[in-house]
């Protein structure tokens, strides 16, 4: 059994390989809703949608989010009352948000939403958790003032320069029902390439959730999202820069060394690894690039093989 961490393109891209090579009923995915925000009357939770969309083949390639084909004549027609526009949702997407919220709204929970929302998807095999069911936030300081991490991302095309995150509602925050177990429960431990700082770092502080990680009898793996102190979409780097970190492979393995076992890191960091094995940290070096299902795949196979080995080497 296999449970994930993860939010973001690149932690759907890597899911999407890894089930073409295990069994998708093997699969558990916890998922940040630290990017959830509410806007045109609804909450979205573009973390969740973009893996069940990529899951189901349901993703727009070009974008890495939203489903594919889709329309946006709602959004159009919401400019001419005064809505804003820079939130680029489509019609259809339109219809996952309003289903989650017909849900929420009857007295179910974003868990509930997101077991129905795959079911509906075709994905039901695979067990989606959010990393809980209570309110959390991502806001980011800027020298253009706090905003919201999706107004960051999207509305300022993350142009600010950031001087620090905090990830809102986090201390009340309980963790969703079998999060917690889904680590406990796991012979393997996988931190997606996802943003350290904004779509890990919101997992590790639901209550309970870093100390099963340190517990945990499973193998503990991950993937670094940075190549050359750069990710290959999104800020990590400006934000793990903004709040007084190196954004660098090695600074990743730091944020996890407490329960980490292995880090996969990209050829162009191979310098780095001397340091992260200084860490205890056992290192994968390889071609961490995903640009396609087979990339996804290919990468997937390398690290179930990688941890073959460790185990054959523990054993004797």
């Amino acid at each position: 059994m296999i449970t994930a961490l993860g939010g973001g393109s690149g932690a759907a891209k890597f899911l999407k390989g890894l089930t073409g090579v295990i069994s998708p009923s093997e699969l558990t995915v916890i998922v940040n809703t630290a990017d959830d925000m509410d806007i045109y009357g609804i909450r979205v939770s573009p973390d969740i949608d973009t893996i069940i969309y990529r899951l189901s083949e349901n993703i727009d390639e070009k974008k890495g989010w939203g489903l594919r084909g889709d329309t946006f004549e709602f959004l159009r027609a919401a400019t001419r009352f005064g809505f804003p526009a820079w939130f680029g949702l489509g019609d259809r997407d339109l219809a996952t948000h309003l289903f989650r919220k017909s849900i929420i709204d009857g007295g179910g929970t974003l868990s509930e939403s997101t077991a129905s929302i795959a079911q509906r998807f075709g994905i039901g095999e695979i067990r989606i958790l959010p990393m809980s069911n209570d309110w959390i936030e991502t806001w980011v300081e800027t020298d253009a003032g706090e905003m919201h991490f999706q107004e960051y991302y999207i509305k300022y095309s993350m142009r600010p320069t950031v001087h620090g995150v905090n990830i809102k509602g986090t201390l009340e925050a309980s963790p969703a029902p079998l999060v917690l177990e889904s680590i406990d429960g796991a012979d393997i431990l996988i931190i997606c390439p996802s943003n350290p700082i904004i779509s890990i770092g919101p997992i590790l502080k639901i209550k309970g959730v870093r100390e099963r990680l340190i517990n945990a009898s499973g193998l503990k793996v991950a993937i670094s999202p940075l190549m050359r102190g750069k990710p290959l979409k999104g800020p990590a780097d400006k934000l793990m820069k903004g709040i007084g970190m190196e954004a660098s492979s090695t600074q990743v393995a730091k944020l996890y060394a407490d329960f980490l076992d292995v880090l996969i890191i990209d050829r162009s960091d191979e310098r780095e690894k001397a340091a992260i094995e200084a860490l205890g940290i056992s290192v994968l070096v390889t071609d961490t690039v995903i640009p396609d299902d087979q990339s996804s795949e290919r990468l997937s196979r390398e690290i179930l093989h990688f941890i073959e080995s460790l185990d054959r080497t523990s054993n004797k």
